[in-house]
């Protein structure tokens, strides 16, 4: 007998919950629009020409090669023209102490207007140009460095082509995320009416409670 009260107990309790907590229980689960993290910031050339660091770094300073250091200088030379024939260098702007790892167009690619990592430009040095992505702004890295010394002169520039092109693809981003979440609005926003037979749960004539039902 007991078992038998406690089910009509459940039985009495699921008729008590509510026809919008029975509703909710159904309820399909809402898309997730994830909007990634922008490549550069809206305004990249007023950023430039404000930010004190990129106007530090705008002006022609001494840059030093940094990798190997706990080699020798003979093969850090040698390491150091290995890397730039594959690709890369790790540079440092002395002056404002930003450490830099650039990657570049190692290939000699005859259509090129200019090399990005030449050897032939100048006796005993080479000639590198990188351009990148720094603090949500384009900027081309243009400089020197002595094959001997393994140091140089270099400066930081507004890369005005590379920066149109990533605001034309943040602008469509921005776009396409907020047509998904008018979309999602339209969809999922709109009031929905309960069906009529959870008004009258109760059955006529029967007092409703203090949450409707």
């Amino acid at each position: 007998m007991h078992h038998h009260q406690n089910l009509g107990d459940a039985a009495a309790l699921n008729g008590m919950i509510p026809p919008y907590e029975a509703m909710a229980m159904y309820e399909q689960p809402k898309p997730r629009f994830i909007f990634k993290m922008p490549r550069v910031v809206p305004d990249q050339r007023s950023k430039f020409d404000s930010d004190e660091l990129f106007r530090r770094l705008s002006r022609e300073s001494e840059v030093r090669y940094t990798g190997y250091r706990e080699r020798a200088m003979e093969e850090r030379r040698m390491r150091f023209v290995n890397d730039c024939r594959k690709g890369y260098a790790e540079i440092s702007m002395v002056a404002s102490g930003t450490n830099l790892q650039l990657y570049f167009n190692a290939n000699h690619n005859p259509y090129a207007q200019e090399q990005e990592c030449d050897f032939e430009r100048e006796r005993g040095k080479v000639h590198l140009r990188s351009s990148f992505i720094m603090n949500g702004v384009c900027v081309r890295f243009r400089g020197w460095v002595d094959l001997d010394r393994l140091d140089g002169a270099a400066c930081l520039e507004f890369d005005e082509q590379r920066a149109q092109q990533e605001d034309a693809q943040l602008q469509e981003q921005i776009q396409s995320y907020n047509q998904r979440m008018a979309e999602s609005r339209r969809i999922y926003h709109t009031p929905q009416t309960p069906p009529e037979d959870h008004h009258h749960r109760g059955g006529p004539g029967l007092p409703r409670g203090p949450m409707g039902w």
